[in-house]
């Protein structure tokens, strides 16, 4: 006889700490709060997650990640910020993770993981009874009242086409990955779950987005790194440095794709001082036609405004001023059946020492 999951109300309203049940009599489920997720991050495999030791992680996704152009892992690289303290990629979706053979295989061989985000099954007969003898079983959502039911399956549903899909969420400390509360579940060859967090083409962007990687380099200066006060400090990037990057998700055995294009857009500047004048005024430096960011310094400009740059106004006295320049990046990203859009703009700032002295003059 089956003893249902207990679902308490401190639980959902106060302090959200795992509870634990026996749902059947030779296995153990359990399901966690958010402070108390115990998945464990598997090692690549081809179906399912499953670590090669008996378990089943929630916590790794299947998406396929490329990069089409930049983020080749040359040179230093890092991730993009963005500049909407909002957003954040998604927190957690479903995707294919079984064939009915596999399932079988699975719980036959393994039998221990993940039946959802928030939900681990130890005990072959735990699976057995829902996957293959037909016995409903409850879903697992903290946002929701009570617990759903979910109708069992015949025999895993051999000889039929399709995959058991099941949650993902690659924080499953994050609250809104208890949005995605049901345990694995059968979807049909070609077609896609009828959930409010089935995947579509903008959450394989958003996944692409939280993936890409842009070049740490330095912005080039004359003079380089030690600038004379009141004289103008150029400040360049030359259309080779900053290229766009390209990232391409795609979720195997759905048709789901989507690629997500970085596109450099603006430099602003920060001279670490108050002390100090940038040009233009406001710090921004637009990107030019040719894809370059300011003009180079060339002999006889010394004394000259540039189109990009700064006038330090005072010696930094034996201590480098921290120039900061931030690379404003324009997100884009197309994706399945002609969908498209933007994401938030992405930033990424370097810092580098500048040594600003006093000119000194002899007076005859």
């Amino acid at each position: 006889m089956q003893a249902m999951t207990p679902r308490p109300l401190a639980l959902r309203l106060a302090s959200l700490l795992a509870i634990t049940a026996v749902l059947w009599p030779v296995g153990t489920a359990h399901a966690a709060g958010p402070e108390d997720n115990t998945t464990v991050p598997p090692a690549d495999e081809p179906s399912g997650d499953t670590t090669g030791d008996g378990t089943l992680s929630a916590s790794v996704s299947h998406i396929k990640v490329t990069y089409l152009s930049g983020g080749d892992g040359k040179g230093k690289q890092g991730n993009l910020g963005t500049v909407d303290p909002n957003w954040k990629p998604p927190a957690c979706w479903y995707e294919p993770a079984f064939t009915p053979a596999q399932l079988k295989k699975f719980v036959e061989t393994d039998g221990g993981g993940d039946v959802g985000i928030h939900q681990s099954w130890w005990g072959e007969e735990l699976w057995t009874n829902h996957y293959r003898d037909e016995k409903p079983s409850d879903n697992f959502d903290l946002h929701a009242p009570t617990n759903s039911s979910a109708d069992g399956y015949k025999n895993y549903n051999l000889g039929k086409d399709g995959y058991f899909w099941r949650g993902v969420a690659p924080d499953s400390t994050d609250p809104d990955s208890w949005d995605c509360g049901r345990i694995m579940f059968w979807v049909d060859a070609g077609q896609l779950p009828d959930d409010p967090n089935s995947p579509t083409p903008e959450t394989l962007a958003e996944y692409a987005y939280d993936k890409i990687k842009v070049p740490e380099t330095e912005v080039e200066l004359k003079p380089e790194t030690n600038s004379k006060v009141n004289l103008p400090t150029w400040v360049w990037l030359d259309n080779g440095t900053f290229k766009d990057v390209k990232v391409r998700a795609e979720l195997p055995n759905t048709g789901l794709w989507a690629e997500t294009t970085a596109k450099p857009v603006a430099l602003h500047l920060e001279p670490g001082t108050a002390d100090a004048e940038t040009f233009p005024a406001s710090g921004d430096c637009e990107i030019n036609a040719d894809g370059s960011i300011g003009t180079p310094y060339t002999k006889g400009k010394a004394d000259r405004t540039p189109p990009c740059g700064i006038r330090y106004l005072r010696a930094s006295g034996g201590k480098p001023y921290q120039l900061k320049a931030s690379i404003t990046w324009k997100i884009s990203w197309e994706g399945t059946g002609g969908a498209q859009g933007d994401l938030p703009d992405g930033t990424f700032e370097t810092t580098q020492d500048m040594d600003v002295q006093e000119i000194q003059s002899i007076n005859r």
